[in-house]
């Protein structure tokens, strides 16, 4: 084996492990850029009335708290929805308020974030309402 062979392979490892680091650390760099954008930037907000028919924790791996509003009177129209764990608030309304009309502020986001919800429209707000369709 020769000095030449030796020192070749030497500045091909480190080289290598040059390439290698710079890879996985823009990777590290794409995959925060990405979370950030679709985490803090909103693609829209609004608000959404329905009677709340459904609200559970569920998923396997990641427990998420998911409902559901009906929007017309056949409940055809339904929307899916998520609430945020940190939520704390919202989640004991929405609990309180199953089965009653409901009016709920949301922001929807670029992309669903499987540890936090299964749908892209987040619940910022709950406030029950008197039904437009039977009067108390």
């Amino acid at each position: 084996m020769s000095i030449a062979y030796i020192r070749y392979d030497r500045y091909n490892n480190t080289y290598m492990k040059k390439i290698f680091g710079i890879i996985i650390i823009s990777l590290c760099v794409l995959f925060a850029t990405w979370y950030a954008t679709v985490y803090y930037a909103s693609y829209s907000d609004g608000v959404r009335s329905g009677e709340l028919i459904k609200f559970s924790r569920k998923g396997l791996f990641f427990k998420t708290w998911e409902g559901e509003i009906s929007q017309g009177i056949s409940g055809a129209q339904i929307f899916s929805f998520s609430v945020e764990g940190k939520n704390s608030e919202i989640i004991e309304q929405l609990e309180k308020y199953q089965g009653r009309y409901v009016k709920l502020t949301y922001k929807e986001r670029f992309a669903t974030i499987s540890w936090l919800g299964d749908t892209k429209y987040f619940i910022t707000k709950a406030v029950e309402e008197a039904s437009p369709h039977f009067s108390k």
